[in-house]
């Protein structure tokens, strides 16, 4: 299988999303509102408004902290939560019954790659999402450090 990681988002086609993602967000976003855990990993349910519609759309997202910040990988390039997020900026995290509005900034390529080196070792649970997608092969931190400028990175500002 060859890889995608480390040719920008223009030069590959699009990484399209699982046909199974959509039914499985859904029964995650309500794991998530009973405050239930994914193999021991806290994620949030991280709800923008539509960019076209301005209708809330919500999706599950496992945020890391790296050196007392969080941040949040998409964990494909073009996912619709990510532009959303660019044209909103500000979103609302919840974490079973409390909420939260949180300021987002995406991450340059270069501030970007500490973070997608780390993932692999703080969100275990999507390194099999990408190597599904073909993002990386092995899951080593050097290919999701490659993914700088392909994947989104966001850090949170409270």
């Amino acid at each position: 299988m060859a890889t995608l990681a480390g040719m920008s988002e223009r030069s590959q086609p699009p990484v399209r999303p699982p046909w199974w993602l959509k039914p499985m967000n859904k029964v995650f976003i309500q794991m998530s509102k009973l405050g239930m855990n994914f193999g021991g990993e806290s994620p949030v349910v991280l709800t923008v408004p539509g960019r076209k519609s301005g209708k809330p759309r919500s999706t599950p997202v496992t945020p890391m902290t790296l050196d007392g910040k969080q941040y949040v990988v998409a964990g494909f390039p073009g996912a619709d939560w990510v532009k959303n997020v660019r044209a909103a900026g500000e979103v609302t995290l919840t974490r079973g019954r409390k909420s939260e509005r949180v300021r987002l900034v995406e991450l340059s390529a270069a501030d970007a790659r500490p973070v997608l080196r780390a993932f692999p070792t703080e969100v275990p649970t999507g390194v099999g999402f990408m190597k599904r997608s073909g993002l990386v092969e092995d899951g080593r931190p050097e290919e999701f450090e490659a993914l700088a400028g392909r994947c989104a990175v966001f850090r949170f500002d409270t």
